[in-house]
């Protein structure tokens, strides 16, 4: 007991140790961001300390009869800090939130002022609400008042010690529009723009700013109406001369009657309270925090224009933006110009529809006894969460998608109908899925009966059908510490009997043939033969007695006689029987045994697989030698033959006819031959995690390259492989030229290549940097080749002689982290980039790769393709509680209808195109096992493909047109084709 108690909290601790160290990580998260908020607040009041007097004058100077009203609603803002902490933390009497009247010196009694009575959310706790002094004239005046009670919190913050720690806080996580981003204007014009922007701290101290500063960035502001809100136009950035201090120019004379803007901060956030309360209780952790930034000089033109006109509703303008934030990181997105009412935007599902269609890719790496042959000539095999169905003859797929998470092991029962099949637990988000054993019909496809929900821990095992009884029972063995093993009623899912196997690791578990009592089980140096009586089990265990024990038992089966031959890790095939008690050595009380009557050599290595045939005889797969030996029912050799070594050991053996065989191996490919006409692959995938994936731009072919070193060319139409070829490294991304004759593909190393499609040969290899390439993408005509690399870089290639000549053009710095993904404009002339910082830059490529500041500019650009996943056109695809990380890929379809978008949680959706508000509905789409790691569709926008990670699955989705209820942006519809059977490799 004691044993099985410290084997399982060894075995718990990992999981401990990880949950501990995932809560650590979010506290250090929340303490960056509570230092950045506090530091940011800081910065703040500093710059509206200076700002206030200069926009009092301005608001005088337009309108002096209000410069007394101003006085009195500002004169809390005279007192000294150390008074505003008072104020800020005194209570108030009940009394003062009554509605009262105020006396003004300049007339009768005016408007009520009501005041809200303090909060428990402190950025609440003083502010007043003006409710009645709004008239014509002193609107204005208000406006600024709101602004300035607003500020409160800050000023009651002076108090607070600001050390060199909090002051070294460049604070960027909740930058304000309009203030903030001309303090980093002013930095980048000082030659800092090309540093790493640090989303958390920054060791270097932060000058103070002086007035000068903000009658400089006031000035910029003043001379360059055309720049964006959050950044200057690179016009005037670059046309400065070095020599000239841009802090010391000097303010333009106010004129009165003009209409231009003369300060510019962000009004929005001053005047509404609701804003600061979503972003201190959300932004550290919620992607879907979104809310309008229209530019101050908007607001200052309205408080200037609205001095004698009633109250005006907000509309949108041409510079509002959208903020999302992304663990505390503020990312703005302008709104294009021909979205004029943002919050009226609808979002819907798409029309479009996926089903599968092909499953690319069988699991035998790592899973045993997972091909079986059914009547109707179907070969029955399971990849990531999906159960395939092939006709071996036709070359159609069926599919069985009822699982959650991966499938583990399969059985066939008795009556070649029905299947049993088990998955592994796993999660979704915060949801558990449970491990379970489905059963099911293989003629429909329903699902007949659920199994051991809640009852079996980390996964199945193992799963096997009585035979006596013509499938009665049931048998499971789970993933737990103990290997728990059950019977099962499969007709009505009760559990009839459960016991602790072994605390070693089981492989095989299996009901003897003509007695569905007596049960077997393999593993890790052992054989048991239990026996199940009124719902108690009983166990012996073999002995190996004078033969050399080995480490595995990996495989057995039953012969015509009832024997058990098993396979093991020392290549030997054991012949197992019954003897009689041995009374003269153990005396009267000993009982009979199970020991090895025989030992036959059989292979190299160890024996994977056993499979029985009709005649007797047996078929053995070897894993080092790889060898197939056909052996007589006495177990004598009769043929043999080798697998082709690319294609790995035997893992498992099916029996077709009695001549033909299907072999399943180790490096994920089924093939099918038999001793005479040798073996085919009909079935074959990639061995290890997967990244890269490309679709031609005329033809209905497909590339995959991965951790495995191996590129492979899919014909989709068809459903087959083209061509294989193995790299000296791993191949993370890929694309095809316009050309449609070569493909590049980077490479793990920082190499990336250029392969030609018909002889496979490399035409062109660079090298940048020494990190991995994560995004090839070329230019829509084909001229240029844009390679993002993990160094930070966005390299830049010219192409000539359709795309087999490479020359550098330049190179794209400004990101402060590494590349995931990027898109050409349509014009061929600009690149939208984002990296692992979650930034959006844009560079001018024929002007010399140069960085767009002003990203303003490029609201209304077109893009060629769009993948990246920060963007206003994807706001949408960003689920609630998103992390920046939980997208993996997103892929605009040609026709700009809908957009693909591969999750972190194995699922693939599909959104309307474009989708910039938060929440969008979506199609949601299961089967992969592993994070999805890339989706792309095909050229005619006929299927989407989608990649697994780990579970090294390539789906074929087929799109369907199920109705189009509304006006898009484009009018073109994509066309979903039906595919011919495929061609055996």
């Amino acid at each position: 007991m004691d044993s099985s108690t410290n084997s399982l909290d060894s075995a718990e601790f990992p999981d401990r140790t990880s949950l501990m160290e995932v809560r650590l990580q979010a506290q250090e998260d929340e303490i960056t961001l509570l230092k950045s908020s506090l530091a940011d607040a800081l910065r703040r009041i500093r710059l509206h300390d200076q700002l206030l007097p200069l926009l009092k004058q301005q608001l005088i100077a337009v309108n002096p009869g209000a410069a007394r009203v101003l006085n009195q609603v500002c004169y809390s803002d005279s007192c000294s800090n150390n008074r505003k902490a008072c104020v800020a933390h005194q209570p108030i009497p009940s009394h003062v939130f009554n509605s009262s009247s105020v006396r003004s010196t300049n007339g009768p009694t005016a408007a009520p002022v009501s005041v809200e009575p303090p909060t428990q959310d402190r950025s609440t706790q003083t502010v007043l609400t003006l409710s009645g002094l709004e008239t014509a004239q002193t609107r204005p005046m208000l406006d600024l008042s709101r602004g300035l009670c607003s500020l409160r919190l800050e000023d009651a913050l002076l108090h607070v010690d600001t050390s060199l720690s909090v002051e070294s806080s460049r604070g960027k996580l909740h930058r304000v529009s309009g203030i903030d981003d001309e303090v980093e204007e002013a930095e980048e014009d000082e030659g800092l723009g090309g540093q790493d922007k640090d989303p958390g701290w920054s060791s270097s101290l932060e000058e103070p700013i002086q007035p000068t500063s903000i009658r400089s960035l006031q000035r910029e502001d003043y001379l360059d109406r055309s720049s964006s809100p959050d950044e200057q136009s690179p016009t005037s950035t670059l046309g400065r001369s070095s020599d000239q201090n841009p802090r010391s120019t000097a303010l333009p004379p106010i004129l009165e009657g003009d209409k231009k803007p003369l300060v510019r901060m962000n009004s929005d956030k001053l005047i509404s309270d609701k804003p600061r309360k979503r972003l201190e209780k959300k932004a550290a952790s919620s992607a879907n925090l979104l809310m309008r930034s229209p530019s101050l000089e908007n607001r200052a033109k309205d408080l200037i224009s609205n001095a004698g006109s009633g109250p005006r509703r907000g509309t949108y303008s041409q510079e509002q933006s959208i903020k999302m934030f992304i663990r505390g990181r503020p990312i703005t997105m302008y709104i294009p110009s021909n979205i004029h009412n943002y919050e009226d935007l609808k979002m819907d599902t798409p029309a479009e529809k996926l089903e599968l269609d092909w499953v690319y890719g069988y699991r035998g790496r790592d899973c045993r006894a997972n091909l079986y042959v059914l009547p109707t000539g179907e070969a029955v095999y399971f990849i990531a969460c999906v159960v395939v169905l092939y006709h071996i003859n036709n070359r159609t797929q069926r599919h069985y998608r009822k699982h959650t998470d991966c499938v583990r092991c399969l059985t066939v029962h008795p009556d070649k109908v029905r299947i049993a099949s088990g998955q592994a637990a796993g999660v979704d988000k915060d949801k558990p899925l449970l491990p379970c054993v489905h059963i099911w019909d293989s003629s429909t496809l329903v699902t007949l009966q659920q199994i051991g929900v809640g009852t079996f821990e980390r996964g199945v095992g193992s799963v096997a059908f009585s035979f006596a009884d013509s499938g009665a029972f049931l048998c499971v063995i789970d993933d737990s510490n103990e290997h728990m093993l059950s019977v099962w009623d499969p007709n009505k899912g009760t559990k009839h009997a459960e016991v602790k196997s072994t605390n070693e690791a089981v492989f095989v578990v299996d009901f003897h043939p003509s007695d569905s009592s007596k049960i077997i089980t393999c593993g890790k140096s052992h054989v048991y033969f239990w026996t199940l009586s009124a719902g108690q089990f009983t166990k012996k265990q073999g002995i190996f007695g004078k033969y050399k024990k080995p480490k595995f038992i990996q495989c057995f089966v039953f012969s015509l006689t009832g024997d058990v031959l098993s396979g093991d890790s020392e290549g030997n095939i054991l012949t197992w029987g019954k003897s009689a008690a041995d009374i003269k050595t153990l005396g009267k009380g000993a009982k009979e045994t199970f020991q090895i009557m025989r030992q036959t050599k059989a292979h190299e290595g160890s024996v994977f697989t056993l499979c029985t045939l009709p005649d007797g005889g047996l078929l053995s797969g070897g894993g080092k030698d790889r060898k197939i030996i056909r052996w007589s029912a006495d177990l004598a050799p009769e043929r043999e033959c080798e697998i082709p070594e690319k294609f790995g050991a035997v893992r498992t053996l099916a029996d077709i006819d009695g001549v033909e065989l299907l072999v399943g191996t180790t490096r994920n490919a089924i093939l099918r031959g038999s001793f005479s006409d040798g073996f085919v692959v009909i079935v074959q995938g990639h061995v290890d995690e997967m990244w890269g994936l490309a679709t031609h731009p005329s033809q209905d072919i497909f590339l995959s390259c991965g951790n495995d070193k191996q590129v492979f060319l899919w014909n989709a139409e068809e459903h087959r492989m083209d061509w294989c070829t193995t790299l000296e490294e791993y191949g993370l991304c890929a694309d095809f030229s316009p050309v449609g004759s070569v493909v590049s593909i980077g490479l793990s190393t920082g190499r990336w290549l250029v392969l030609d499609l018909l002889t496979r040969e490399v035409i062109s290899e660079s090298t940048d940097g020494n990190e991995q390439q994560s995004v090839m993408r070329y230019s829509p005509d084909g001229s240029f080749l844009a390679v993002g690399s993990h160094d930070n870089f966005i390299y830049i290639y010219s192409v000539t002689e359709n795309g087999r000549r490479y020359s550098r053009f330049g190179k794209c710095n400004g990101h402060s982290s590494f590349i995931t993904h990027l898109d050409w404009s349509k014009d061929g002339k600009y690149i939208m980039s984002n990296s692992g910082d979650y930034e959006i830059l844009y560079w001018d490529i024929a002007g010399g790769c140069k960085l767009l500041r002003n990203r303003y500019e490029s609201k209304d650009r077109e893009w060629a393709s769009y993948t990246c996943v920060l963007g206003f056109h994807v706001i949408g695809v960003w689920l609630e509680g998103s992390d920046g990380t939980d997208i993996n890929a997103l892929c605009r379809s040609h026709s700009e209808r809908v957009v693909a978008v591969a999750d972190d949680f194995c699922k693939v959706h599909l959104f309307q195109y474009p989708c910039p508000k938060p929440k969008a509905p979506s199609h949601k789409y299961e089967g992969h096992g592993s994070h999805v790691t890339n989706v792309c569709f095909t050229y005619s926008d006929s299927h989407l493909l989608s990649m697994g990670g780990k579970d090294t699955c390539i789906l074929q989705w087929k799109v369907q047109q199920v109705g189009d209820s509304r006006e898009r942006l484009t009018s073109l519809s994509s066309t979903s084709t039906s595919s011919p059977e495929p061609a055996v490799c």
